[in-house]
């Protein structure tokens, strides 16, 4: 059988491939967070150091995280925390998981000097929006999520940080399915119902299978690129819909006590997306050129992996769809959380990056505020791979930045 796969185990993407050093300790750690729900952290420190780490994603398990070990062999400590949405973005509410930071970052302010925020991937947009946050005027941070249920940020400590580090960390998770949904779909209960003007795996329109690039007419990007933020609107549209049907009811039951009405109120009425690989660049390297290989971050064959149950934002209640995988809803975009975000910091970028492209990163520095950018692209794709060139180098540089 054909291999679309771009890893051996992707589950293992993100793990350290290098021995810890010698007398390093972990502490694991229940982070309770203000809103009673609880994070999960592990500390790797040899003891004296006055810098402290924290690494962190909104989903994935970063538990053993790449940059513990050469962080940990510089002399810093290394937090890696893990939400209390690990590995499920089906119910994900991206401002209750800025109070999962919050609780990382008050653990590491009671033991360190200085604390250093290490965006990777999703951890970017997430640890702005968190800064976004915890940097607002008194009294001017958000109080609801992004689909208007009551959450007041006002209500907790949210401590700042004293760096930020983006490593290979893209605008939003919004913004990357914005331009990775498929907008051919005609029909969102049927996952193979296809408009074939806008089918971006048909050879008619430019499609060509690996090794060959496929090459696209920009009458029919532009079409593709408008139809994304049209479905993006309709998923958006369907998700507020089941969103008030819920909250109708809630209000009916706590007047009437009708078992119907309270059920209704209850259930959460999960949205399917189906086909969310199908960026126009995974197949066309001459858009937004750089030294990746063919394929999307999932593999080789995204006209394939885009009709397989792989893929980001496929389940999710109409609350999370909002607040994190819309493109148009999501407030955890760093095109505006970027505004506050004044501390020095240093991005990173890989060459070779199969889901954040140059353009995105130039989007990413061109958002934020600091007045101390430190911008430096190493070789390797999104996971840093090859690991003796990619992420050995990115680490490297991490320390280097925060020992200057």
């Amino acid at each position: 059988m054909t291999r679309i796969g771009r890893y051996d185990n992707p589950y293992s993407v993100a793990e350290w491939h290098r021995e810890l050093p010698v007398g390093t300790q972990c502490e694991p750690l229940n982070l309770m967070t203000p809103d009673r729900a609880i994070a999960h952290g592990w500390l790797y420190s040899r003891g004296g150091e006055d810098t402290a780490v924290c690494v962190m994603h909104p989903r994935a398990n970063f538990s053993h995280h790449y940059t513990v070990p050469g962080l940990v062999e510089a002399g810093f400590a290394v937090l890696c925390v893990n939400s209390r949405w690990l590995n499920n973005d089906a119910t994900l509410i991206h401002e209750q998981v800025l109070l999962d930071v919050a609780s990382g970052v008050a653990l590491l302010r009671e033991r360190y000097d200085r604390v250093v925020l290490c965006g990777n991937s999703g951890g970017g947009s997430l640890f702005t929006f968190y800064l976004h946050q915890a940097l607002a005027p008194s009294g001017e941070r958000l109080n609801d999520t992004a689909a208007g249920d009551p959450f007041d940020l006002n209500n907790f400590e949210l401590p700042s940080a004293d760096a930020m580090v983006y490593l290979a960390a893209h605008p939003g998770e919004g913004h990357y399915l914005l331009h990775a949904i498929d907008p051919s779909v005609t029909d969102e209960r049927d996952p193979v119902s296809c408009d074939p003007a806008l089918d971006l795996y048909a050879p008619d329109n430019g499609f060509a299978p690996p090794p060959e690039p496929s090459a696209y007419s920009g009458d029919f990007l532009e079409r593709y690129r408008r139809a994304q933020r049209e479905r993006i609107a309709r998923i958006d549209a369907e998700a507020r819909r089941r969103v008030i049907r819920r909250r109708e009811a809630r209000e009916r039951w706590r007047e009437t006590g009708d078992t119907a009405d309270r059920r209704l109120a209850t259930a959460t009425d999960f949205l399917f997306v189906y086909r969310t690989d199908a960026d126009p660049r995974y197949v066309c390297p001459h858009l937004d050129p750089s030294a990746r290989s063919y394929g999307s971050l999932w593999g080789v064959r995204p006209d394939w992996i885009n009709y397989g149950a792989v893929g980001f934002g496929r389940m999710v209640s109409p609350e999370a769809w909002l607040s994190t995988w819309s493109g148009t809803s999501s407030r955890a975009e760093i095109a505006a959380t970027g505004s506050r975000m004044t501390l020095p910091c240093l991005h990173i970028s890989y060459t070779g990056d199969h889901c954040i492209f140059p353009s995105d990163h130039d989007h990413v520095v061109s958002s934020l505020v600091s007045e101390d950018i430190t911008r430096v692209e190493i070789e390797g794709d999104h996971y840093g791979f090859p690991a003796d060139k990619g992420r050995d180098a990115a680490v490297r540089l991490i320390a280097d930045w925060m020992a200057r």
